[in-house]
């Protein structure tokens, strides 16, 4: 979106709403040593997209300040639907100024006036000034009210924080179908649930609309509201009244909407253009101290699209997967190529999943994939244990999974077709059950709509209930679920928003991904999580539903070829064997030597009886425990996992502590070894970053302690997998089997192969020794000692995955 300049053009920052968006768009975003760094990611991100697009002449930020404005004066409810900032917010809210400072922008601000206000001022103040250009930059919908014509215009984020979008007059009137300065009448009407404007309650966006397009304004409205020929599109008697009853609500309501444009600043331009000031070696510098080196070349470049030596297009984020024409001549990757680099580069850093190029580029600090390879094959090779991996796993994974994604799997479409058909009925018949139990019609996939039937019209209450980042109460999953029992509409949504998701994701989807074969062939990521799991995509086969039926419906339309059928081997319980592996736990050894079940034996400890008096109910709880203690659940989350009080649930993890103790001891352990070390282990060496234990932000320290607890657990079951896949893939083409026996899928803990009919028997007992017989094949490369407990597999057979489930 290159901006030619013709003017003298000035960039306001909406600060406050773009380390707002930012934040949200990267939550999870930290430096090695636990800083919190999202927020301020998206703020080095912006400003140098700024530079690279606009080319602004100066630069200026505006901030809110942590104290009432003059519109919590006048209105004690204003914005108090909003969450409290989270603590990792706050921090970098606190650090962007440092940002700011070191790409030498002046900042402005005032007590008792928003941001906002502050944009308005400066606009106000340069009214009169014929050659200037003002571009607002902003997250916030709400600037653009202070659009005008071409000289106001607002550049915002569309989403995430790389989409943007530039406004005009003319696009906003096309957008809204207003003009800009008719922003706070439409919200005085239909009011805004982000910054708590109550509007008039009952008039809703569209009326909103029409009034404003019909009368210009809310001061108009009411001048012509008792006239015999009053009237808009879509008014009832019941809407005038609503008019006549809201007056004051909807003037006020304009007010808190309406942007201030006299604050007490005075505006003057920044002596000396922005780039002229603009020092590259305190930009490097705070690049480097938040560890952004990805956004070192830009910061080099950045002059350099000024000057015109160097292009826009790429320069910016969109357009980084470009290369020069030098880069292409040099940079032919094969796909296994491609994918030996992002194996390379992930084994080096493992939050580095599915690596792009950039990625690859930062992390062996080169400028071309060719360089990439030399400096990451060596220093993979000069690490034993990394070397190890490589050369055992992750390389021979390379065909296996390349073969796997060249065979794919059948689908059968006409069956798709027919179960759309039937979606559809079932979806229309939970639209009338939820429409009736709210006793209204209403956009059941709008959160906000959805929030205000259960929270405004139903009236339903949930302790610390989340907000989302608008202050709109949230209706995720999570939410439902504790409110399920709360009121019958809230099940047929969880069951609405399921059969949705599977109607667009695979029944409309996949038929459009069938390559010329009848097949899809998905492509399985070996670098698709930190954990070490795979990941999958065009379709993604990991999360096709399995709970409804619905789900096992849609497994149906992958069928096996003529004369073939599916196999599945399934790890049994290999988490908890990992745990009982890694911890040298005897309790928890014995009873997978004894070859019992770990969730009944774990019951009969945990409630005190024999093995043979443990209920479905007792069994279920111990689940619940086994899996909850391994991924790092305290007694809380424990509680809403057994449904019980906390006191049970304190009990419950007394009890579990008391039996198995050895385990207990190692996860503390894991915590301890992974905050002096910065990363965890599994088994075999493979190591995953944990930067979050040495935050000095307690509730990022509690989440890395919870993610320590699990990596070397859920790391190990993913490496064995791993190498059983290599080792099935090898035992069947040394074995004479290809084409007669086929990887088809990696699922979770779990292998599909499809087989020849005639070689079930045979093929069978190959694959469960390949699968069984991994701790003891790879014994010499483990790195800590360890007591084995026996691995077993679990066999299902089909003709439709389906028939897997």
């Amino acid at each position: 979106m290159a901006v030619k300049n013709h003017k003298k053009r000035i960039v306001l920052l909406d600060a406050h709403a773009i380390i707002h968006r930012a934040y949200h768009a990267l939550p999870d975003f930290v430096s090695s040593t636990g800083e919190p760094t999202g927020a301020l990611y998206g703020v080095c991100t912006m400003l140098l997209r700024i530079g690279a697009e606009l080319r602004p002449d100066y630069v200026i930020s505006c901030y809110d300040l942590p104290k009432p404005t003059f519109r919590h004066v006048a209105y004690e409810n204003y914005k108090a639907g909003r969450q409290k900032a989270e603590d990792g917010l706050v921090v970098q809210l606190q650090t962007s100024r440092d940002i700011f400072d070191a790409f030498d922008i002046p900042i402005y601000e005032k007590s008792g006036f928003e941001a906002d206000d502050i944009l308005g001022t400066i606009v106000e103040q340069l009214r009169d000034d014929t050659e200037v250009e003002i571009i607002i930059a902003s997250g916030d919908m709400d600037t653009m009210q202070l659009i005008e014509g071409n000289k106001v215009q607002v550049y915002t984020l569309k989403k995430g924080i790389h989409d943007t979008i530039l406004y005009n007059q003319k696009a906003v009137e096309e957008r809204f179908g207003f003009a800009p300065n008719q922003i706070p009448d439409y919200k005085g009407l239909a009011g805004d649930t982000s910054d708590n404007i109550i509007g008039i309650k009952g008039i809703g966006t569209k009326t909103a609309t029409n009034i404003i397009s019909t009368y210009g304004s809310i001061e108009n409205l009411y001048k012509n509201i008792q006239k015999d020929n009053f009237g808009f599109q879509g008014m009832t008697p019941r809407i005038k009244q609503l008019l006549v009853d809201g007056q004051e609500d909807a003037l006020f309501s304009k007010t808190l909407a309406t942007i201030r444009r006299d604050a007490p600043i005075v505006f003057t331009y920044p002596k000396i253009p922005w780039i002229e000031t603009l020092s590259e070696e305190k930009v490097l510098a705070v690049i480097t101290r938040f560890e952004f080196k990805s956004l070192t070349g830009r910061v080099t470049q950045l002059k350099g699209v000024y000057a015109g030596t160097v292009s826009p297009s790429l320069y910016t984020k969109t357009s980084s997967s470009k290369k020069t024409t030098t880069e292409e001549n040099t940079e032919v990757l094969t796909r296994i190529e491609m994918k030996q680099l992002q194996v390379l580069c992930w084994l080096l850093n493992a939050d580095k999943t599915n690596p792009k190029r950039e990625d690859i580029l930062e992390v062996a600090q080169t400028t071309t994939l060719n360089e990439a390879k030399k400096v990451l094959e060596s220093r993979v090779m000069a690490d034993t244990v990394l070397a190890q991996l490589y050369t055992h796993m992750e390389q021979p994974l390379l065909e296996a999974v390349e073969r796997m994604y060249q065979v794919g799997v059948s689908l059968d479409t006409a069956y798709l077709q027919k179960l759309e058909i039937s979606f559809t009925k079932t979806l229309e018949t939970e639209t009338k059950t939820i429409y009736k139990l709210a006793g209204k019609e209403f956009n059941i996939n709008s959160p906000k709509q959805l929030s205000e039937v259960l929270f405004g019209d139903l009236k339903l209450e949930l302790k610390g209930i989340k907000k989302t980042s608008t202050g709109a109460r949230s209706t995720n999953i999570e939410t439902l679920e504790k409110l399920k029992d709360a009121h019958e509409i809230v099940p047929h949504i969880m069951v609405y928003r399921e059969l949705e998701k599977m109607q667009n994701t695979y029944i409309m989807s996949l038929p459009k991904m069938v390559h010329e074969d009848n097949k899809v062939h998905s492509d399985f990521i070996q670098t698709g999580a930190a954990t070490g799991r795979f990941s999958s995509e065009n379709p993604n086969m990991q999360n096709i539903p399995v709970v409804l039926e619905e789900g096992k419906n849609i497994r149906r339309a992958f069928v096996a070829g003529t004369g073939k059928i599916f196999l599945a081997f399934d790890y049994s319980q290999i988490d908890l064997r990992c745990a009982a592996i890694l911890s040298n736990d005897s309790q928890l050894q014995a009873i997978f030597l004894h070859n019992k079940d770990a969730h009944t034996s774990v019951a009969a400890e945990v409630f005190g009886v024999k093995e043979e008096a443990v209920t479905p109910e007792m069994r279920r709880a111990a689940k619940v425990i086994n899996f909850g203690i391994v991924y790092g659940m305290g007694v809380s989350a424990l509680k809403d996992g057994l449904g019980g009080s906390r006191e049970e649930a304190q009990t419950f993890y007394d009890a579990y502590k008391n039996s198995f103790r050895e385990l207990m001891n190692y996860l503390e352990q894991v915590k301890i070894s992974a905050k002096n070390k910065g990363y965890t282990e599994t088994l075999y060496g493979r190591r995953r970053p944990m930067p979050l234990l040495r935050s000095a932000l307690p509730f990022l320290r509690a989440q890395g302690e919870r993610m320590a607890i699990n990596a070397p657990i859920q790391g190990t079951t993913a490496d064995i997998m791993r190498f059983a896949l290599v080792d099935v893939y090898t035992a069947l083409r040394q074995n004479g089997y290809t084409d007669k026996a086929e990887l088809v899928l990696q699922i979770h803990d779990e292998l599909i192969l499809e087989v020849d009919e005639s070689l079930v028997h045979e093929v069978s007992a190959l694959v469960i020794g390949c699968m069984e017989g991994v701790l003891e094949k790879y014994a010499s490369l483990e790195i800590m000692t360890s007591a084995h407990v026996p691995l077993r597999v679990n066999i299902k057979k089909g003709y439709t995955l389906g028939d897997l489930s």
